[in-house]
């Protein structure tokens, strides 16, 4: 269902990013170890929780989203059925247009 939604949102296929990752589309990274190609957008399903990556954890809309919880740099979903899925494809769809900027 995730993979769905962010395929159709991003136009881009499902790309596997290591063992558990799945990313959509790429760019490049700089920190201070280097450069590095990431993904734009993407999740990993982890046993505690569904990690989504490149929505912006501060968003105040995540509020309207359903349960969840936050780190520096990911939003962590338990249930996919238990969140609002147009709150979160509008989430996608903001990350994916701000990555592409």
């Amino acid at each position: 269902m995730l993979r769905e939604l962010m395929e159709r949102v991003t136009g881009q296929p499902a790309v596997m990013w290591g063992p558990t990752m799945v990313g959509f589309g790429s760019s490049p990274y700089t920190n201070t170890m280097g450069t590095y190609e990431t993904f734009d957008v993407g999740f990993s399903p982890r046993k505690a929780a569904l990690t989504i990556y490149g929505i912006d954890p501060a968003d105040s809309r995540l509020e309207e989203l359903g349960p969840h919880t936050t780190s520096v740099a990911c939003v962590y979903v338990k249930r996919l059925d238990a969140i609002d899925l147009d709150v979160l494809e509008r989430l996608v769809r903001e990350a994916w247009e701000a990555a592409r900027a």
